[in-house]
Order: C-alpha cells, then sequence, then structure tokens
C-alpha cells in the first residue's frame, strides 16, 4: 500500500498542537482509540521529536505518525532522523520545497492559490496541503480540482465534524483536523470530547464517501 493509500484509508490526520511532548503523546493515543489512523505531531509542539520517536514505536502498526509545522530545511533532516513516517508544511517556498524532496520520506507541501499549488506539485509531494482552507471553503477546492484532476489535495484549516463531508465530496482524498479535534492539553474532559469528536468526524467522512452528491448526509 502507498502512502496516498494510507492517506485515504485513514480519510483524517488528526494535527496536534499541544503544549508539552507528554500531552501529544496522551492525545494521540486517545485519538487512536477512536479511530483515528493519521497523526501529525508539529514542531510548535515543545520537545516534539521525543514524542515522534515515542509514538512511532508505541502506536499501531497502521497509525500514519509524522510531523507538521515544517518549515526550515533543518528540521526535515531532525524529523526524518526521529522517524517521522511522513512531513507536512505549511507553505512550500524554494528551499524548504527541496529539502521535503530530498527527505527521503513522503510530504505533504502547502499551498493556498493555484500558482502556489503549480510550484508546490513540482517537488513531487504525496498530496499539496491546501491551507488554510477555511479561508475560501469546498468551492475552492471543487474549483481547483478542474485545472488539477489528477494532483491529491488534502485541505486543513477549519475542518471538523459540522463540514468534513462537503470537503470529502469537492475531492479530497482526506483531511487535516486541528483546533476542532485535538486540545492543546491532555486533561480527562478534554480527551473524552477529543474521542467524541473524533468518533464523529470519521462517521461524517465514511457516509460523504457512500453518500451521492446532492443527498442529506
Amino acid at each position: 500500500m502507498t502512502f496516498l493509500d494510507a492517506l485515504k484509508d485513514a480519510g483524517c490526520v488528526a494535527v496536534l498542537r499541544s503544549r508539552s511532548a507528554a500531552d501529544a503523546i496522551t492525545t494521540a493515543q486517545a485519538l487512536v482509540e477512536a479511530g483515528i489512523r493519521g497523526i501529525e505531531l508539529t514542531f510548535s509542539t515543545p520537545d516534539v521529536l521525543t514524542a515522534v520517536d515515542r509514538l512511532r514505536t508505541e502506536l499501531p502498526d497502521d497509525v500514519l505518525v509524522g510531523l507538521g509545522t515544517v518549515t526550515r530545511p533543518s528540521q526535515v533532516r531532525d524529523a526524518v532522523a526521529a522517524g517521522a513516517g511522513f512531513l507536512v508544511s505549511p507553505g512550500t517556498p524554494p528551499e524548504l520545497g527541496r529539502a521535503l524532496a530530498d527527505g527521503g520520506v513522503p510530504f505533504l507541501a502547502g499551498a493556498l492559490t493555484p500558482g502556489e499549488v503549480m510550484a508546490a506539485a513540482a517537488y513531487g509531494p504525496a498530496a499539496v496541503k491546501l491551507f488554510p482552507a477555511s479561508a475560501f471553503g469546498p468551492g475552492y477546492l471543487k474549483a481547483l480540482r478542474g485545472p488539477f484532476p489528477d494532483l491529491p489535495i488534502v485541505p486543513t484549516g477549519g475542518i471538523g465534524p459540522d463540514n468534513a463531508a462537503d470537503w470529502i465530496r469537492a475531492g479530497a482524498p482526506a483531511v487535516g483536523a486541528g483546533g476542532s479535534l485535538a486540545p492543546p492539553d491532555a486533561g480527562p474532559a478534554s480527551l473524552d470530547r477529543a474521542r467524541e469528536t473524533a468518533t464523529a468526524l470519521l462517521a461524517r467522512i465514511r457516509t460523504a464517501r457512500t453518500t451521492p452528491t446532492g443527498a442529506p448526509a
């Protein structure tokens, strides 16, 4: 199975911006218990490389564990050395694009405008990350599918159970969900809400994939 196939099967990548590596580990474990199979830790989390190293060995083999908010070539090297299974950038300036392409692991290259999408795609990503997706909405992704029908585009930003189905029906192979899904802390109440949100979000994605466009979700 290719990385893109696994990403499609997962349907959702949880983007964790945790307050600590320990919170990231606990939150990831809770989300995986709820059915999430894509975990994107972020460089905005303190000591995140420690969390990556632990999760890649402690989580089930079918869970994708990657590192996002990659903004510098040095972070590409650090993430790969820590065992990240994939990388995600919010944007794709040339120096970073080249580093991602040479990193040796699948990556999602960040873009927003059509020109940025074309530039990001030139580096050979597994998919382009549309960010911030909430700036334009699912209709924008559907429009991008016109000139880029064969390019996988994964929207991230402002996505949750209420609109995930709209993005899938617009052509997204998967979605990235951050604040609506993954809390910054790992308190019991926050983890309970995260599990509930994950269950609802995955159910909406499954429904969107089996319900014709225009039918009630």
